[in-house]
């Protein structure tokens, strides 16, 4: 006798062959896994996050934030902000081409960065809760992972090269305060007085934010800042530095992500090197440059979906926002951000330079 078939199992059937079928149609996003039908916000097409841009040799960013609109700002200063990121990009370009390292890339395109009362490192760093300039910055060489870092440093005019220089004459990865500001004077760096940082916008922000109590001051996207590069050599050899002012107000000792080797700055040959900006403790707290690099060399995800991942979907649980700006070997390049904008720039093999300031670039 032939058994009655049962309602359940014909629903059961029609149910499994409906989702096979939808989950056929879906793209398949980084790792292979079905991506969602409702695709992230900055994915372009609903698909896996894309690379800014191919063929790239060299990359700067002048911090995240919202510092900049479009309709509230003049050309004068649009201009101001572009040269400057173009600048620093030609400097490091200059380096390339004459056949240099990316290490020596990545130090000149920052020292041009912080020689721009623009950007919040050297000249134009902010000021800490007492009035005075308390800057960080590290760099990171990507061929055996040495790196080096000063934070706390007050009479440094270039603490990129301080940094540099803490990496190759020392057997240390980090020097700090006082002790910092002596080396790099030893180490031939000509000291810079106090008043040497002192800008009239600086100022005004630090009155601003001392009115407006702490706690405001904080949550104020604009105030944060910091500027770094990534290179890439003719040998491959990857390279990243990072420098910052810190944050306006900000507790005198305070350190951030920017000297911090994992956190603000991150470099491996075949892998990635990437520099951060954006709220410190938040990066310091995600390891978020070496986060990047992890997803790469063990996870087996690209460069974009990886720097997406930790800037975009991460860090904000963390609550913390901010950008990064990511290359690798191939001169793919990625500068994914959660904040509403990130002044950034690259340049490509080809010599040609982008410059994107504005949250709709």
């Amino acid at each position: 006798m032939r058994p009655r078939s049962r309602p359940w199992t014909v629903l059961a059937l029609a149910l499994l062959v409906a989702a096979t079928v939808t989950s056929s149609a879906l793209p398949l996003a980084a790792g292979g896994h079905p991506a969602s039908a409702a695709a992230p916000a900055g994915r372009d097409g609903g698909g896996p996050p894309r690379p800014e841009a191919r063929d790239v040799v060299l990359a700067v960013h002048g911090g995240a934030g919202t510092a900049l609109r479009r309709e509230d700002t003049d050309a004068r200063t649009e201009k101001a902000y572009r040269d400057g990121l173009a600048d620093a990009l030609r400097a490091g370009q200059r380096v390339l081409r004459r056949g240099g390292d990316s290490v020596a890339a990545v130090e000149a395109a920052v020292r041009v960065l912080e020689d721009n009362p623009l950007f919040n490192a050297g000249k134009g760093a902010v000021f800490n809760e007492d009035a005075g300039h308390e800057l960080d910055a590290s760099v990171m060489r990507g061929s055996d992972q040495a790196a080096g870092a000063v934070a706390g440093v007050r009479h440094v005019r270039n603490p990129v090269s301080a940094a540099r220089l803490v990496m190759e004459r020392t057997r240390h990865v980090l020097l700090a305060g006082e002790a910092a500001d002596a080396f790099a004077a030893r180490a031939g760096l000509v000291p810079v007085t106090q008043d040497y940082f002192w800008t009239q916008k600086r100022w005004d922000e630090l009155m601003k934010a001392k009115q407006a109590g702490p706690a405001a001051a904080a949550r104020d996207e604009s105030v944060t800042g910091t500027v770094g590069a990534v290179a890439v050599d003719a040998r491959r050899g990857l390279a990243a530095a990072t420098s910052t002012g810190g944050t306006t107000g900000k507790m005198a000792g305070r350190v951030g992500d920017s000297p911090l080797v994992g956190a603000g700055t991150y470099a491996r040959n075949g892998v990635v090197a990437a520099s951060a900006t954006g709220q410190g403790e938040v990066f310091i707290r995600g390891a978020a440059a070496a986060t990047v690099s992890h997803l790469v060399e063990f996870g087996g995800r690209d460069v974009a979906s990886a720097a997406y991942e930790v800037v975009v979907e991460r860090l904000p649980k963390l609550g913390g926002k901010g950008g990064i700006i990511a290359l690798d070997d191939h001169g793919t390049y990625a500068a994914p951000h959660s904040s509403e904008g990130m002044l950034h720039g690259y340049a490509t093999k080809d010599g040609d330079i982008v410059t994107r300031i504005f949250p709709d670039e």
